[in-house]
């Protein structure tokens, strides 16, 4: 009934075909698959966004400041907080010179004060703030406590900014 060499002979052709097609179908699917995403680096001074726009808009319209940070400097010893500027008016209570500045890790378990040194005094800037200027004060890290990447507050007089992180 069947003829066994034509059906030998095209079974071999037939499946040849099909495995040839199916490499070729799974190799093409294989070139149009997304590229894998790297995973981003953890740590990277590259992030814009320290703590969220609506705190930013806060810092800004109440305390009349904005592009607050805080850097670990002078080989960790050192916390240093600035900010700019946006109304003088508003501002006033960062500059003030009878109010202490503290900066608290939470993490770390301490509260960092502004050193005043003998022939220096604070070091920080105490002038009455310019509108568009930049200004400074430097917290003592003795010991190193507070590292890059904790989450610190500072606090001035009623002044409070929350979750800055250290760089």
């Amino acid at each position: 009934m069947f003829n066994t060499k034509g059906i030998t002979g095209t079974r071999p052709m037939l499946l040849a075909g099909i495995l040839a097609s199916s490499v070729f179908v799974s190799g093409a699917g294989a070139q149009t698959a997304p590229p894998a995403e790297k995973p981003a680096v953890r740590g990277s001074h590259y992030q814009p966004n320290r703590f969220s726009r609506r705190a930013a808009l806060n810092y800004g319209l109440i305390w009349g400041v904005d592009l607050l940070s805080v850097k670990s400097v002078e080989s960790g010893e050192v916390i240093r907080f600035s900010y700019r500027v946006l109304d003088a008016d508003k501002a006033k209570t960062l500059n003030d010179k009878k109010l202490t500045p503290s900066l608290i890790d939470p993490q770390a378990g301490v509260s960092l004060v502004v050193p005043s040194l003998e022939k220096v005094g604070q070091l920080r800037q105490s002038s009455t703030p310019e509108a568009g200027k930049s200004y400074w004060m430097a917290f003592s890290n003795k010991g190193g406590k507070v590292k890059r990447g904790d989450h610190v507050s500072v606090v001035i007089g009623n002044f409070k900014a929350d979750g800055l992180v250290v760089d």
